[in-house]
């Protein structure tokens, strides 16, 4: 038999290639659509959540069925959406911001995506055991977690192992491209900040995943081995759960937003045709930044009770991270300034995070403050600011850097008008859903409650409106990376210089009202 008659044919082929491979472009692009199926399946849990919150009473699903959904909701977007597409982000650039031939570890890289879909399938699949689902908040907050019969409970346990596993290997892998695989003469304050801040969130990751892994461990003991971690009835302390549990997820925070604002320091210098201001500083800020992350996990816990003086020191130390996050966004601001701005769909998607962001931060600041968190704690106003930060913050990052490097990795460009489209129908529905939460939590609407009281029914069926308005918006960005896909107006090797009909080069050209003739913009 020829080697030829041995290869595998069609379907097999296809199934290999991408079951086996270890290119990082594809690696990427696995990532990226697992991603996106993911952003669905939790975008369409946010649609059952604000569908049963569009009205007060008993309506539509059970109070145990919301809780189910609420829970499995956050943990999709966080482990299935956002950090699997910033790691396709990584996967797909890194190497080529670099002058790599791949990533450093191209087996690890493979087995680090294969892991997510059967993890997520594991956690999904949670939802259908007998007993049902887990029913107690994306935090899985002991003892409701430790005490939750059901066998739902096991099987979230090993599910989040995995994608704890997945996400070490793949900061391991990008830690090792970033530090030895660099161009000659590339040397790591050369590096494009997309790199940095993707170098910093590796540490992150390696440092905040072992306190979720041995938060989950010590809830398997507690539910099948009779320990007594956090049940206080047998020596143990519920509230070690929430340190343990918050020393890793106010890291994960920042890893779901360092990335983007790697991502927005690229997009912002492009359609600014100058360099990133302050480099040094946006480098320095990043990792005081990620330093400042393992130290501010009590501002999760006022309510609990924790002494005054820890009160005071996460108090002081959450407002002392907004000092970071400023000069990121001051250096944003100052690159902009008097630059030759155009307005393609990734700039206007960059424009929205600064914004949008920028209103998120500013209600962690409120909420960093003790007296005001008491009240504000358990209300809809943190549900809206933490959306602020992950859906106008991360989400619309990563909506930027595909629309910025979608025609070099299709050799297509998208439809601008679509792009744009999508963009103000996201834009608009994003605030009217999420704004309005701010005003439902100061009235004193309680979160993570099926129910609600009656003078809060008008502005929560307006927010489900828009939320279905945002859900079924994103149907439009499907359709243009599809289409980006199938072909359209092809990209030159320098996309953006072409689409805009500008010359631009390092160190950039005059600002735009100092040209004789402005340029055309196409």
């Amino acid at each position: 038999m020829t080697h030829a008659q041995m290869k595998p044919q069609g379907f097999i082929a296809w199934i290999s290639r991408w079951l086996f491979t270890t290119n990082h472009k594809d690696i990427g692009t696995l990532y990226l659509t697992f991603s996106l199926t993911m952003f669905f399946v939790g975008g369409i849990m946010a649609l059952i959540i604000r569908t049963k919150l569009a009205q007060p009473g008993e309506t539509w699903i059970a109070p145990n069925t919301y809780n189910e959904v609420v829970t499995l909701h956050g943990l999709v977007m966080i482990f299935g959406a956002i950090m699997p597409a910033f790691v396709g982000l990584a996967n797909w650039m890194l190497p080529l911001m670099l002058g790599a031939s791949d990533m450093a570890l191209p087996r690890l890289n493979n087995w680090s995506f294969w892991i997510l879909p059967f993890a997520m399938s594991i956690m999904l699949g949670s939802l259908f055991l007998p007993g049902g689902g887990p029913n107690f908040g994306w935090t899985m907050y002991a003892p409701l977690s430790t005490t939750f019969a059901p066998p739902s409970t096991d099987f979230l346990i090993v599910a989040i192992h995995l994608l704890g596993i997945s996400s070490i290997m793949g900061a391991i892998n990008i830690i090792a491209t970033v530090l030895n695989c660099r161009a000659p003469g590339m040397t790591v304050m050369k590096m494009p900040i997309f790199a940095w801040s993707w170098l910093v969130t590796a540490f992150l990751l390696i440092g905040a995943m072992p306190f979720l892994a041995g938060t989950v461990t010590m809830m398997l003991f507690d539910r099948n081995f009779g320990t007594s971690f956090f049940n206080a009835a047998g020596g143990g302390d519920p509230l070690l759960y929430q340190h343990a549990f918050w020393s890793f997820g106010h890291p994960e925070v920042y890893v779901m937003i360092l990335p983007g604002f790697g991502i927005i320091s690229e997009v912002i210098p492009a359609f600014s045709r100058k360099k990133l201001f302050g480099y040094n500083f946006m480098v320095y800020a990043i990792s005081a930044i990620a330093f400042l992350s393992f130290v501010v996990w009590g501002h999760h816990m006022f309510t609990t009770g924790i002494a005054l003086k820890a009160q005071l020191f996460f108090m002081y130390t959450t407002m002392l991270i907004a000092v970071p996050t400023g000069i990121k966004v001051f250096n944003w601001v100052a690159t902009m300034f008097r630059g030759a701005m155009t307005f393609e769909t990734p700039m206007l998607f960059a424009l929205a995070f600064i914004f949008l962001f920028t209103i998120g931060g500013f209600s962690g600041l409120m909420l960093a403050i003790v007296p005001a968190d008491i009240q504000y704690h358990h209300t809809y106003f943190v549900v809206a600011h933490f959306h602020y930060v992950l859906v106008a913050g991360a989400l619309f990052s990563i909506m930027s850097g595909v629309y910025f490097w979608l025609p070099k990795w299709t050799g297509h460009y998208y439809n601008e008008k679509l792009g744009k489209l999508h963009f103000w129908i996201s834009f608009i529905s994003i605030n009217a859903t999420f704004f309005p939460m701010h005003f439902l939590g100061l009235g004193g609407m309680p979160r993570r409650i099926a129910d609600y009281a009656l003078p809060y029914a008008h502005v929560n069926f307006f927010c489900s409106i828009w939320a279905f308005i945002f859900g079924i918006s994103q149907l439009l960005f499907v359709y243009n990376i599809y289409s980006s896909i199938r072909g359209g107006k092809k990209a030159p090797d320098r996309v953006w210089e072409g689409a805009t009909g500008l010359e631009w080069t390092v160190p950039s050209p005059a600002p735009y009202h100092t040209f004789a003739t402005p340029p055309k913009i196409a």
